[in-house]
């Protein structure tokens, strides 16, 4: 690698170059020796992001933006029922943080990448300050790790911003009560809390990801601004990959599923399995991208002015190995999840539904000031298929149709009710009650103290897409 040349201006003598080295180490408060360390440089580059306007109305907004959202819908009569967890916005204060973390998954955070990531090198290059910051820190290596790790600080910082903006709105506007959860079980305020928590902390490695993306498409492609916008556009390619019927192992490869994942925080047992696989695939890229992103980094000659980047080297030292983990990872993934289906398959989905079911008919009988009957004496049971015999039961789709029978302790008769599926290819599910009317064919229930939302009538569940582990 070659360094910058600094006494080669007009006016530069012999020893312009030992003094103006002097004047810049001593604005970094170097050692005699001329060393920089990294605390020191990290702390510049974190004082240099934090000045930056843009940087500023960044955390402004994240720290603010969520808790006055969560507390307008909170007084708002409809809800957004179509997002995890919108539907009991109403009900409890820990809605709120959740709903925050699947927009953000979807759309802040790649975009907080993008600003943050994905410019922290490009600015010196638009910018002509390489040279001084060469001069002062002698050092490509330390250089490259303060930029990592403030940029890493800043993202850190805006992320907790949204999870505690979030929390604290949703709360104040609410109210500390108990979750449902996925598969229709009561978290308590304590255990709601602490999944809410897990979840935004697990949200933190595919964020740190796509930082790594981000340094690598700063590093790789300079002052273009595609690699401000090369994040984002890797966000949005996973989200369209996730939307599609893929093999399971294929989608755990990629480095946003743990943006989905968090889901199986609140279901009973906890689906730990595709999270962890989720939050490793995430941190591996990370570690990768950065990686590259340093290689190519100390291999740029920092005496050419007009540096745009490195061209096809990029594609070579950045994309393929990026695009080779994929393929390892989906190729190792692949037959650990037993093969190359959807991971949606016909007993998971009964299981899933009678599950939550169960879960909710209890808390529709709380509701309508009923005698409370175990889940054991319930017997709750669901037959599913996909509208026709003729087709298949398996793999996503919104043509699932389900009858759910269970049974009264004391009486001969079996309560049925119908339910019309629609299942992501992720496994999240939104069950639409289709009759009895005073089952789940209508979005209220009368209750003792007037009319209040049925449970019933329509709910989000999760099928994991992991075989279940075996018993014994």
């Amino acid at each position: 690698m070659t360094t910058a040349r600094t006494g080669t201006g007009p006016g530069a003598g012999p020893g312009t170059e030992p003094v103006a080295e002097a004047v810049a180490g001593a604005a970094f408060g170097a050692s005699p020796t001329g060393r920089v360390g990294v605390a020191r440089v990290c702390r510049f580059e974190l004082v240099k992001l934090v000045s930056q306007w843009r940087i500023r109305l960044l955390v402004l907004v994240c720290w603010l933006a969520p808790g006055l959202f969560v507390a307008a819908v909170a007084q708002q009569d409809t809800l957004p029922t179509d997002t995890l967890f919108g539907r009991w916005m109403h009900a409890t204060g820990w809605a709120g943080p959740l709903v925050v973390l699947g927009f953000a998954g979807s759309w802040a955070l790649p975009l907080l990448t993008s600003v943050v990531a994905g410019d922290v090198f490009a600015a010196e290059d638009r910018l002509g300050t390489w040279r001084h910051l060469l001069v002062a820190v002698r050092s490509p290596r330390r250089i490259f790790a303060a930029k990592a790790l403030a940029g890493a600080g800043v993202l850190v910082l805006l992320v907790a911003g949204l999870a505690v903006s979030g929390a604290v709105g949703g709360l104040l506007a609410v109210g500390n009560h108990p979750l449902v959860g996925l598969d229709g079980h009561l978290l308590s305020p304590g255990d709601a809390a602490l999944r809410v928590l897990l979840a935004w902390l697990c949200a933190l490695a595919p964020t740190l990801a796509l930082a790594g993306i981000g340094l690598l498409g700063s590093v790789a492609l300079g002052r273009s601004p595609m690699g401000l916008l090369l994040p984002a556009l890797v966000a949005l390619a996973v989200q369209l990959a996730q939307l599609m019927p893929l093999p399971v192992g294929v989608r755990l490869a990629l480095p946003g599923y743990a943006f989905v994942s968090w889901n199986g925080l609140f279901t009973g047992p906890a689906q730990f399995g595709p999270l962890l696989v989720g939050v490793v695939v995430s941190l591996v890229w990370a570690v990768a991208a950065t990686l590259l992103a340093r290689a190519l980094f100390l291999r740029r000659d920092f005496t050419a002015p007009a540096h745009d980047g490195s061209g096809r080297r990029a594609v070579l030292l950045g994309a393929l190995p990026l695009v080779a983990l994929l393929a390892v990872s989906a190729g190792v993934l692949t037959p650990a999840v037993g093969g190359a289906g959807s991971g949606i398959g016909q007993q998971k989905v009964q299981r899933a539904l009678a599950t939550a079911f169960a879960h909710l008919y209890r808390l529709q009988t709380a509701e309508l000031n009923r005698p409370d009957v175990g889940e054991e004496e319930l017997r709750v049971s669901a037959a599913c298929d996909k509208g026709s015999t003729l087709v298949e039961p398996e793999g996503p789709g919104n043509d699932w149709r389900c009858t759910v029978t269970w049974h009264l302790p004391g009486t001969e008769a079996t309560g049925t009710a119908v339910y019309q599926l629609d299942i992501a290819p992720d496994g999240r599910f939104v069950a639409d009650g289709d009759g009895p009317k005073e089952v789940n064919g209508y979005f209220l229930v009368r209750t003792p103290t007037g009319d209040a939302p049925n449970p019933l009538w329509q709910f989000d569940g999760d099928v994991e897409l992991l075989p279940a582990p075996s018993k014994g």
